[in-house]
């Protein structure tokens, strides 16, 4: 406890120049990673696994829960004894309202979310220039969620509590249902005989990345930004052959295709031609 408030007395709270001291609960990717990121940033942090969580907590000011969804309740209230000292409890979930922390909430802690807007799929994934969600049960609360996030290098914006379900299906599309679709492009060209699928189809899904940062739906290309249903029904058929069961997935991906080429014909206005040339897929 002597050496807690030593590192009280060198903290200047949420909103200072330098962060409470920190306690990871939860040694999974999300947490490694975060640690990580927060020891590379000079800040003083620890982690643990559920096990060790209240202790690890004890000499803590701040405890951030990364562990599944459905566990941040259990483990909010294992270390909800350690409040106070405890000042702040907060998890890294995108879907979870803050309500999954009200047992340290009830006990006087303040409580916050961050939720990083990358991918992380081992523990040393790098957080740096990601954006941030975060949200905070009262203003000490946010300026700490902002802090922490700031600290690891991340940009935070705020999502409302009532619109965390959407905001994080929105990260799920950009990110979980983007592998699962290019995985059905590999399935695909695999079944036509070609090897290494993968390897020739990323160069095209990185540059067209790359292109949807820069320039939005601007960077729609392919047979139906022209017009030319003839290939789509062509592509209709080819799929109903030898890869039956990704038809419907295809089927409604062109219709969502079209509504965004209608409306950037719509938005380019009489001179926008459609059906002009184009190389790329």
């Amino acid at each position: 406890m002597r050496e807690l408030e030593r590192k009280r007395s060198d903290s200047h709270g949420a909103s200072g120049s330098t962060l409470p001291p920190l306690a990871v609960i939860g040694a999974g990717r999300v947490g490694r990673s975060i640690t990580r990121a927060a020891s590379d940033a000079g800040a003083s942090v620890s982690l643990s696994g559920r096990r060790d969580a209240l202790a690890a907590s004890e000499e803590a000011e701040v405890a951030l829960l990364c562990v599944p969804d459905e566990s941040i309740a259990e483990a909010c209230e294992t270390i909800a004894a350690a409040v106070p000292p405890l000042r702040f409890v907060g998890h890294t979930s995108g879907a979870t309202n803050l309500g999954a922390l009200e047992t340290a909430s009830r006990r006087g802690a303040r409580v916050f979310s961050i939720h990083p807007l990358q991918t992380v799929p081992d523990g040393g994934a790098t957080l740096s220039g990601a954006a941030c969600a975060v949200s905070g049960s009262d203003p000490e609360a946010g300026r700490l969620a902002e802090a922490l996030a700031v600290r690891l290098g991340m940009r935070p914006f705020p999502v409302a509590e009532r619109h965390r379900a959407a905001y994080h299906a929105a990260a799920s599309i950009a990110c979980n249902y983007l592998v699962a679709l290019e995985e059905m492009a590999v399935e695909l060209l695999e079944r036509t005989g070609t090897e290494d699928a993968r390897d020739l189809l990323a160069p095209l899904v990185l540059r067209t990345a790359a292109n949807w940062a820069e320039r939005g739906d601007d960077a729609l290309t392919g047979p139906i930004a022209r017009g030319d249903e003839e290939t789509v029904e062509r592509h209709r058929e080819a799929i109903g052959e030898i890869a039956p069961e990704l038809l419907d997935a295809y089927e409604a991906l062109a219709e969502r295709t079209r509504t965004l080429a209608d409306r950037g014909r719509a938005a380019s206005g009489p001179s926008g031609q459609p059906g002009e040339p184009e190389v790329a897929a």
